[in-house]
């Protein structure tokens, strides 16, 4: 609205006069009838939104105090329906249209207004200019401070959000660190206490190892791929060896080359072989008995309970028959202590070698001395091979029926042997070596992957029996 479409005409009658608290604004009833002046609102929030506008925050607010309908925009007022109705504001309007005459002084500076973007409880960015000027009062001072701290807050919720949603799109640690199962699933740690306790134990020493994602790289065909920080390659190397995912898989959710992705895992599998295999896991004798469960009193000397482990691989029979596969197999042993803790780990053998020759190229036999004890399978003959003691299920040899004696010991032994089986089990639930074509080529690389995983099981989980624990 512009001052040129008013005449200020006397009004006829004597009716009290209503005036308008903007300043310098000359409008009354008493001269025209066809302004309309409103009340200020009950709210204190929108209160403090006209007083700010008008410039008028020291103003005392009465009954009596108004605001003609010049300094309103005609989409907030409501026009009478009939010649004796009022003319109404609608709900959240704010003054927002202050025009200046020829008597009014021009302004020394501009100022802000509030506009109706206060309808959605929005703090407005760019306030339009008005032609009033007025010292700024505490009350304004306040306002602003108080303006200035929700969009701080405001900001800070917004950052948190896209800092969520960031992570949420990227396959990583942090991604499911809140969840122990999916920790489970993809590392084989039982928890995720568990994997940061180990990742504190070699954080130190894998600050030294050579970052293959050091930088944002691209490839040939222009496609970026992000850097990946050292936990980040850890727990790619642990998704690979848990759940047996192929390069390919693993460029796609880490974001990183499939080439990349190989030298990680190669990377990694030498770092934890060259790392777990440092710490003497072979106890000594006096370390064995102080930890020996109640379950072998029978058997108190017993040192280490030893099984073999065969890994089926499948591999091409030759370079003429690439298109079909055929299957070769490793064979290793693995000793675990009576109280559950793996203290013998051998290389990989050809799968073809017989238990009785495996355990002479383990080496294991000349950590055995003749006050010790071991415990086997029932095919273990290896009694003239050991200089100690040997525990084994008794078999059928050239007789029909168990003595009495021997039929009670071989259900003990077996029971106890049932705790290797299980562990063996921990090291199998790693399915790489399930799922994955292992080359013949590889062979170094899949003797590592074996070895780490089945050291991994002294730190993954807890005790094989519940019981074993409470003792």
């Amino acid at each position: 609205m512009s001052s040129k479409s008013f005449k200020y005409l006397r009004r006829e009658g004597g009716a009290s006069s209503r005036y308008c608290c903007v300043p310098f604004c000359k409008m009354s009833s008493r001269f025209n009838s066809v302004i309309s002046f409103h009340s200020f609102p009950l709210d204190d929030g929108m209160r403090e939104k006209w007083l700010f506008n008008v410039g008028r925050e020291d103003l005392n607010v009465t009954p009596n105090t108004r605001v003609c309908s010049r300094h309103f925009t005609s989409d907030d007022l409501i026009e009478p329906s009939t010649p004796t109705a009022r003319r109404l504001l609608k709900k959240g309007a704010v003054p927002t249209v202050f025009p200046r005459d020829e008597s009014t002084p021009a302004p020394k500076r501009k100022r802000k207004v509030f506009t109706q973007v206060f309808k959605e409880d929005r703090v407005p960015t760019d306030f339009p200019h008005q032609d009033h000027d007025y010292c700024s009062s505490p009350v304004q001072v306040n306002l602003a401070v108080k303006q200035t701290e929700d969009l701080r807050k405001q900001v800070e919720s917004l950052m948190k959000q896209v800092a969520e949603l960031t992570l949420l799109q990227r396959f990583c640690l942090g991604r499911f660190a809140a969840s122990d199962d999916d920790i489970r699933f993809y590392t084989r740690f039982a928890t995720y206490n568990h994997l940061m306790a180990f990742w504190r134990l070699i954080e130190p020493a894998s600050l030294n190892m050579l970052r293959l994602t050091r930088a944002t790289t691209k490839s040939e065909d222009g496609a970026s791929f992000q850097s990946l920080q050292p936990i980040d390659e850890f727990f790619l190397f642990m998704v690979h060896l848990s759940i047996g995912l192929v390069k390919r898989d693993l460029g796609h959710r880490f974001n990183i080359h499939q080439s990349t992705a190989s030298q990680i895992i190669r990377k990694w599998a030498h770092f934890l072989y060259t790392i777990l295999g440092s710490v003497r896991v072979w106890m000594p004798e006096e370390a064995v008995k102080a930890q020996m469960p109640k379950e072998f009193k029978d058997y108190p000397d017993t040192q280490v309970v030893i099984d073999c482990t065969e890994l089926r691989c499948r591999t091409p029979s030759s370079l003429r028959l690439q298109g079909e596969e055929s299957h070769c197999s490793f064979k290793g042993l693995i000793g675990i202590a009576p109280h559950g803790a793996v203290t013998f780990v051998s290389s990989l053998c050809a799968g073809s070698v017989s238990d009785k020759e495996l355990l002479l190229q383990s080496g294991i036999v000349s950590l055995l001395k003749p006050g010790m004890a071991i415990m086997v399978d029932k095919g273990f003959l290896v009694d003239d091979c050991v200089p100690c003691k040997v525990y084994r299920p008794a078999y059928l040899f050239k007789q029909e029926v168990f003595p009495a004696n021997e039929v009670k010991e071989t259900h003990s032994i077996a029971r106890l042997r049932a705790h290797i089986e299980l562990l063996i089990c921990r090291v199998r639930q790693h399915q790489l070596f399930d799922r994955t074509v292992i080359p013949l080529s590889n062979i170094r690389t899949i003797n590592q992957l074996h070895t780490v995983a089945c050291l991994l099981t002294n730190y993954q989980n807890g005790p094989l029996l519940q019981a074993w624990a409470k003792d």
